[in-house]
């Protein structure tokens, strides 16, 4: 481990400018991109959701950086349990499901479409919810089964959310009538 780059993530925060910085930084230096996907797939590590916020503005410029740790990513990603964590890990999975570029094996959607189910009934912050549900639309176009069942859940739990998910959920109702 790079002690002086784990320093840096440690004491970087949420804030946007702060993020960039860390997702500049790994661009620049791309060795660096390993010891953060080391820090983001170690739930254990107390700094592991800092990695994942840069992670985050890190694939949603460059995605085919994860191309190196995507066995790793997709198999970790239905362990995080910190809400922190998943959200920006299931904006990473929506960036994955729209990919023109990455082929996603059929085990690795698959992984990526029951973890995005699961997110989706289980109780997560809304972002996380939002960011689930286009991804799952996303492969429901070549998976037709996730449709129906998008559809079922998103009309079952519409009535107990937030105005912030009714708007997301209503948006991927319509595209799917």
């Amino acid at each position: 481990m790079n002690l002086a780059f784990y320093k840096l993530v440690e004491e970087s925060t949420a804030h946007r400018l702060n993020r960039e910085f860390i997702r500049d930084y790994v661009i620049q230096n791309p060795e660096k991109l390993k010891f953060l996907m080391e820090i983001a797939l170690n739930e254990n590590d107390k700094i592991h959701v800092k990695a994942c916020w840069s992670l985050e503005l890190i694939f949603e410029l460059k995605l085919e950086l994860i191309l190196p740790f995507l066995d790793d990513f997709i198999a970790k990603i239905p362990v995080y349990k910190n809400d922190s964590a998943i959200r920006p890990v299931s904006k990473i999975c929506l960036f994955l499901s729209k990919s023109k570029t990455i082929k996603l094996s059929e085990n690795q959607e698959t992984k990526i479409i029951e973890t995005c189910l699961d997110w989706l009934i289980q109780d997560e912050k809304v972002a996380s919810k939002a960011y689930s549900m286009r991804a799952l639309h996303n492969f429901g176009k070549k998976h037709s089964w996730i449709n129906e069942e998008l559809k079922m859940i998103l009309s079952q739990d519409y009535p107990n959310h937030s105005a912030a998910y009714k708007e997301a959920a209503k948006d991927i109702l319509k595209k799917l009538k």
